[in-house]
């Protein structure tokens, strides 16, 4: 009885640790802003390439505001998911989808982002003068 009990209080004290290890911002941070893309040919086609602010992003899901992002510790550092509501990319009429967004740093400047870990793509900063 003792047993299950101390076992109980663990898995309780656990779980909470988790939840303490992330953290809720209310912006993407000032490091990611800027326009990124898959390639120095991708920052002139403006479909190819994503464009992050504060609480703004633009790209393939479309036209998006940000609600809010996670901040949780990873391996190489920082892991960062943004709950955004995106208008669809094609001018749909005012439909509003829920989107995620992950982003983590990568080496040499780069960064890797996509809507789930299997489909995360490496990104290059874009130069402001192309």
């Amino acid at each position: 009885m003792r047993s299950t009990l101390l076992l109980a209080l663990i898995g309780l004290m656990s779980l909470e640790a988790a939840a303490a290890r992330e953290i809720r911002r209310d912006a993407v941070p000032q490091a990611f802003w800027g326009t990124w893309a898959t390639g120095t040919d991708a920052c002139k086609e403006k479909d190819k390439a994503i464009v992050l602010s504060a609480k703004a992003y633009s790209g393939p899901a479309g036209s998006c505001a940000i609600d809010y992002v996670i901040e949780v510790p990873g391996r190489g550092g920082a892991i960062y998911s943004a709950r955004m509501r995106c208008s669809g990319s094609s001018g749909e009429a005012e439909k509003k989808t829920i989107a995620n967004l992950i982003i983590r740093s990568g080496k040499d400047g780069e960064i890797s982002a996509g809507p789930t870990f299997e489909a995360l793509a490496t990104y290059h900063r874009c130069s402001a003068n192309p």
